[in-house]
């Protein structure tokens, strides 16, 4: 039986009791600025597969576009209003939005515009968000993403920590929805 990227059929039990069991992820990240003219950025897709590994690998249901358009493959299969569509659906549906934002060799942010969209979306419905890229911060990230932990629930994870060491995802996802949990009780108590 074939499965859908997302899809809760065929979990084996160790996904179904794993840490993460019963969460939603929403993993993104960059596709349109990372496909190259000898296919997506390695390095990157070595990355967000580790992270969608790791949480699926723990139990939680994953949605990923980079599965879906299989790194950039089948991108152009779907339209700007399908993906629009889907992915405002899967913010909507998630527990915590875990997106990778990769820094190039001169020391900038990839470029990734439908990322930072996603970012607006998962702050506005208060949705936790682990972000995993490069710490502190690299000088060309904007004003916006530097201070979203003010504005939202945001905890970062350094790029090449979690590569060495994708575990601190599972913390990180653990930590952040745990957070939301409490944040929910506070204001039904108040």
């Amino acid at each position: 039986m074939e499965t859908k990227p997302g899809s809760r059929t065929g979990a084996t039990s160790a996904q179904k009791s794993g840490l993460l069991a019963g969460l939603d992820v929403f993993v993104g990240g960059p596709i349109q600025h990372a496909i190259l003219e000898n296919g997506f950025v390695g390095h990157l897709q070595d990355a967000i597969t580790t992270a969608i590994g790791t949480v699926r690998d723990n139990g939680a249901n994953v949605f990923s576009a980079h599965l879906v358009e299989k790194f950039g493959a089948e991108t152009a299969s779907f339209t700007p209003e399908q993906v629009s569509v889907r992915d405002l659906r899967w913010m909507k549906k998630c527990d915590v939005f875990v997106p990778v934002l990769p820094v190039l060799e001169d020391g900038t942010l990839r470029r990734t515009d439908g990322t930072h969209v996603e970012l607006g979306w998962a702050t506005a419905l208060g949705r936790p968000i682990v972000l995993i890229t490069k710490q502190p911060f690299v000088d060309s990230a904007s004003h916006l993403l530097k201070g979203l932990h003010r504005v939202g629930f945001v905890q970062a994870i350094d790029f090449d920590e979690f590569t060495e060491k994708p575990a601190l995802l599972i913390d990180a996802v653990l930590a952040a929805t745990e957070r939301q949990r409490e944040a929910i009780s506070a204001s039904l108590v108040a």
